[in-house]
């Protein structure tokens, strides 16, 4: 079985390259992130500048042109379009209970900006205090509960902008 890559490059142009494509890249490393690539009779040096792992992304020089390139494998389109990617909590817009409840604090205001795991409310419920905390930095859109409201399971509770 052949494993295909998406490659994006600068967010315009897409390449696909598969395990036997990448083993007959005529490339020579020459010093630490450089290489020297031969394609099509045409020769190319090459330094990768910055890279970020998690998030499979790269600054690749090619010819003294930069290049912002994205690398996924099957697995990691298959995740993305299933949601889980990494970092996917954090675009989260809004708070929805995640249990029926009684909100005993609210601890910001519409307008605040708040920073990730910042705490927001407290809701009690199961006669425990459970604070509520931001899974993103960003700024509070909306609050949809008061101090003493009772709250059902998946209530929205907070948006943010």
């Amino acid at each position: 079985m052949s494993k295909t890559y998406k490659v994006d490059v600068n967010s315009t142009f897409t390449f696909e390259f598969t395990n036997k494509d990448i083993a007959n890249f005529d490339s020579i490393k020459t010093t630490g992130q450089k290489a020297h690539v031969l394609q099509n009779h045409n020769s190319f040096d090459t330094e990768i500048s910055a890279s970020n792992f998690n998030s499979k992304s790269y600054q690749v020089k090619v010819n003294n042109n930069i290049y912002n390139v994205n690398i996924n494998s099957d697995l990691d389109i298959l995740i993305q379009q299933m949601g889980f990617e990494i970092g996917s909590a954090k675009k989260a817009n809004t708070i929805k209970a995640p249990m029926p409840g009684l909100i005993l604090d609210v601890m910001v205001k519409k307008g605040d900006h708040v920073n990730e795991n910042d705490s927001l409310l407290i809701l009690e419920a199961m006669k425990m205090e459970n604070s509520i905390s931001s899974p993103r930095e960003g700024i509070v859109k909306s609050i949809n509960v008061n101090k003493g409201d009772a709250v059902d399971k998946n209530h929205l509770l907070i948006e943010f902008e």
